[in-house]
């Protein structure tokens, strides 16, 4: 049984302002939730489940606070249309400061929609990409639907925000590579080892002053008549043809 208060609580964590005040987030769903358990990245504060969900885990909650929960109460607490077995509490990732000139890092700017944050995450992810930078105002990385939508990648990809030009002005000696709509043809570039890819707002594209600091710009030919690519499908083809 949840308390009120109890309820309130994990409710107000919908908010990024009681997020940012808790150092907290919540996950829910079997498969993601599973997935911040088994990461060695992720302290889970508290789990609140389904019986039945409780029963089928039993191996993976030795060590950790479960409460069980009935379906009135998931629904009442979860942030998803279609509550699903297990909500989690989860506490924020120590912020570290980004490591550069080891590999290949994203840099987004102004990415506000959360489902495409989120899937960039994924994206990166399963190209082997382990840090994001971010511009102040992308979508925060403890949204529900970003954390949803990272599918647990969020445990492996750290990501960081900062302001990007100021930042951008003191990488030196990386290469850096701009997302255009006119630019260099990706799918006849060879792979690269390092360097900085930079995505742009998903309908103005790469900031006027965050520009300036690329190297190169580069884009994905175009053969039909579509006006533009969603910015986390255009992610997987770069990084398809530069990874």
């Amino acid at each position: 049984m949840v308390s009120k208060s109890q309820l309130k609580y994990i409710q107000s964590l919908g908010q990024k302002k009681y997020r940012d005040e808790a150092g907290l987030f919540v996950a829910e769903g079997p498969k993601l939730v599973k997935e911040l358990i088994q990461s060695k990245n992720v302290e889970l504060t508290q789990i609140f489940a389904l019986n039945e969900w409780i029963g089928e885990n039993k191996d993976l909650l030795k060590s950790v606070n479960v409460t069980a929960i009935d379906e009135t109460e998931l629904e009442r607490m979860s942030q998803l249309k279609t509550p699903n077995k297990v909500l989690a509490i989860a506490k924020k990732f120590e912020e570290k400061e980004p490591r550069i000139k080891e590999g290949i890092s994203l840099v987004l700017d102004t990415i506000q929609d959360p489902g495409n944050l989120g899937t960039i995450i994924r994206i990166a992810d399963w190209f082997g990409i382990s840090q994001i930078i971010c511009s102040r105002d992308c979508a925060d990385l403890y949204n529900s639907k970003v954390v949803q939508a990272t599918m647990g990648s969020i445990s492996r990809v750290s990501v960081f925000y900062t302001d990007l030009p100021v930042w951008l002005k003191g990488q030196f000696g990386v290469r850096i590579y701009a997302t255009m709509l006119e630019g260099k043809d990706v799918t006849k570039m060879s792979t690269i080892k390092e360097g900085l890819i930079i995505i742009g707002n998903e309908s103005t594209g790469i900031g006027q002053e965050v520009l300036p600091y690329s190297n190169e710009k580069i884009s994905i030919p175009r053969k039909g008549g579509a006006e533009s690519l969603n910015v986390a499908v255009a992610t997987g083809i770069i990084l398809s043809h530069l990874v």
